[in-house]
């Protein structure tokens, strides 16, 4: 993708990270360049946070020092990821312009201070940032080292002060059209909270609706908080939109994203909808040393199916160790370039760290980086580096714009997570990440890929789609989801799901709702059990692979069978021999619902049948903690053997000869690979 959108300007996969040589004396500079020449760096983000160094005061603009790094890093040939630098405002705007600060949670005003401090609905702030964005568009439009625009950084703040309140009784009044329609919609009768007129309207926070001291997410109204959490992702959005499209007036052509944060899973921003205006994806990915590996493999993956397949970038990075944990360990010999190629191998199309050189002072000055405090390349972590940026030199343009064919897809929607966790029951231990995560890693563990999907994506390249805790059934799923099954897919939701509509409104009629004829069942209670509780799934029958029976636990429906045939049973409780696995015949496909959440074992044995069902197997049958991917590209496959491991190990190849990509030797039969090593085998076409 990325060699594509750049007019073949790549050659390669790449490799850098963010730079801040204004942090430094101009003697550092020519010490970086053969640094970076060594470690093989070849792009660089920066101008991220120089907003208060290119606009000293409200009139004053000075872009001298970055027009000089602009010539300096294409005088290296390195090219530029140029970031427009409004993630943090200057001090003059806070002094001058209170309406730029936010207001948190609570309800207290900010001063100045950190970064991700502005009001994203300040009339000053989005003044000021479009005008700073339109200048550097200007000035740099046609500078050769230009290769992509970095917007913001991180977006992430949520404010509570005046002028978003009135942006959002105006965002309801576009959405609703009417009082009545948004008073039935949050159902405000009850606890005759009914509104006459929308200057009645006010936020969501600690001072209204949220009750709870201890679980800020405890909303008495759960339609309003759901609606603001939408408006906050928006005004954020429109943020993004007015800094893009102020790039694009002047670079039609320009290539322009900003980097996702929270290794990709950031809950208060809906990242499907923000994908749609990326022209590619960019994450920030900081798994930490105790993060199962199929974590971060699924947050890769997420990213991937935000623009349906398409490969992203992978923006931020750590070379060496994180800052901000209560411990924060080393990274262990070979783990920086085994976590770079897990990222490849899932579809990222770069790799960048940050941060390049590491700073000597403020937050971030024990965040690890390619030059670290000693400031030559004599150390262990530039060392490993500088090998990744050799191997990626030796790929070269193989891998660019390669994809990953799945048949798989697992169901996740932002605005389903934020309504389970505004929901007032039925326990507090619903984790929808947890649940999503459970059936990942049934997929994980046998080398099956798959896509993460949202409910706009068009659901016939899959053969079967996953959907735990589908708790919210948006308008027109109904259909798309029996269309599916109808040509013949297989569906897969659990407990909890089919329970209300958008706007958080239950569906009347019984569980699980609009899906209860898909599904051929009908669930009339929802037992929620205590943390050290568990119940059992018996199965009703013997069947190849299964056990007899699992265990279960979190939540248990109570399932009445209408046509669907049951294949499990409660084993325990008043429930006991009440249906807890169902299948339904629906038209050519089928449609499984699982009423509880289980132990992982009967997972792996579930997804594996249902794969097999639809012939689909992993790709290489490797030992225990060996990750295998492949990526495709004109008619060519390349696996990714990744072993996560702190020993070597060996695995057997299917075909006679394959080639190592990155020693360029032929391979066959039982391979070696190292502890924390990695192998990428082209295929024989």
């Amino acid at each position: 993708m990325l060699k594509i959108m750049f007019k073949q300007a790549l050659t390669k996969i790449p490799y850098g990270g963010d730079y801040n040589p204004d942090q430094w004396p101009k003697d550092i500079w020519d010490e970086d360049m053969r640094l970076f020449q060594l470690a093989g760096i070849d792009i660089a983000t920066i101008n991220v946070f120089s907003w208060a160094l290119n606009q000293p005061d409200e009139k004053t603009y000075s872009f001298d020092w970055l027009d000089e790094v602009m010539d300096y890093l294409h005088k290296h040939q390195i090219k530029v990821c140029l970031g427009t630098g409004t993630a943090a405002h200057p001090a003059w705007m806070a002094k001058r312009y209170p309406d730029v600060l936010t207001v948190d949670f609570e309800g207290r005003k900010r001063k100045f201070g950190r970064r991700h401090n502005s009001c994203p609905n300040s009339p000053t702030y989005r003044k000021y940032a479009r005008e700073m964005v339109q200048r550097l568009a200007e000035r740099y439009k046609a500078h050769p080292a230009l290769l992509l625009w970095h917007v913001n950084n991180e977006y992430g703040v949520q404010c509570y002060c005046d002028q978003c309140q009135t942006a959002f009784q105006e965002w309801l009044q576009r959405k609703y059209g009417t009082l009545d329609a948004l008073n039935t919609a949050w159902n405000t009768r009850f606890w005759g909270h009914m509104f006459y007129d929308w200057d009645e309207i006010v936020l969501p926070n600690r001072l209204s609706e949220h009750i709870d001291s201890r679980r800020p997410e405890v909303t008495v109204f759960q339609g309003i908080s759901l609606d603001y959490t939408r408006f906050n992702s928006d005004s954020l959005l429109d943020c993004y939109l007015l800094e893009r499209d102020a790039i694009k007036a002047v670079i039609p052509e320009a290539i322009v994203t900003t980097n996702f944060q929270s290794n990709g899973t950031y809950k208060p921003l809906d990242y499907f909808k923000w994908a749609k205006a990326l022209d590619v994806v960019a994450l920030d990915c900081y798994p930490t040393n105790d993060m199962p590996m199929s974590h971060t493999a699924m947050r890769h993956d997420l990213m991937r199916g935000l623009k349906d397949g398409m490969p992203y970038m992978l923006m931020e990075s750590c070379p060496s160790q994180l800052n901000w944990k209560p411990q924060n360990p080393l990274k262990r010999p070979g783990i920086t370039k085994l976590w770079s190629y897990q990222a490849i191998a899932h579809g990222a199309d770069s790799v960048m760290y940050f941060q390049l050189r590491r700073s000597i002072g403020a937050f971030e000055k024990f965040h690890g980086a390619l030059i670290d405090h000693a400031g030559h390349e004599h150390t262990r972590v530039f060392r490993e580096a500088a090998e990744l940026g050799k191997e990626l030199e030796r790929i070269g343009d193989r891998l660019l714009d390669s994809r990953i064919k799945t048949r798989v897809g697992l169901l996740f929607d932002w605005e389903n997570w934020w309504a389970i966790d505004y929901s007032s029951g039925p326990s507090v231990d619903l984790n929808y990440l947890n649940e999503i995560q459970n059936y990942y890693d049934a997929l994980y563990e046998q080398n099956i890929q798959v896509d993460l999907i949202g409910v706009d994506t068009d659901f016939s390249r899959y053969d079967l789609i996953l959907a735990p805790v589908l708790y919210m059934v948006k308008a027109g799923l109904k259909e798309k989801l029996e269309q599916f099954v109808g040509r013949g897919g297989t569906f897969v939701t659990t407990f909890f799901s089919g329970i209300v509509n958008e706007s958080d409104l239950v569906t009347t009629g019984g569980y699980p709702g609009e899906l209860r004829h898909l599904l051929g069942i009908w669930v009339e209670e929802i037992d929620a059990l205590f943390p050290e509780q568990k119940n059992t799934m018996v199965m009703v029958e013997e069947l190849e692979g299964f056990k007899a029976s699992y265990d279960c636990g979190l939540l248990c429906d109570l399932i009445h069978a209408e046509g669907a045939e049951v294949l499990a049973q409660y084993g325990q409780d008043f429930y006991q021999g009440i249906p807890v696995l169902t299948c339904n015949r629906f038209e050519k496909g089928q449609a499984w619902y699982v009423g509880t959440s289980p132990e992982p074992e009967f997972l792996k044995h579930f997804v594996r049948k249902l794969t097999q069902e639809k012939h689909i197997y992993p790709i290489l049958n490797a030992p225990e903690n060996i990750e295998v991917s492949v990526r495709e590209k004109d008619g060519k496959q390349f696996m990714f053997l990744l072993n996560h491991n702190k020993e070597r190990a060996q695995v057997i190849l299917d075909s006679e000869s394959q080639e190592d990509v990155l020693s360029g030797e032929a391979v066959s039969g039982r391979i070696e690979i190292p502890a924390k090593g990695v192998r990428i085998l082209q295929l024989p076409i």
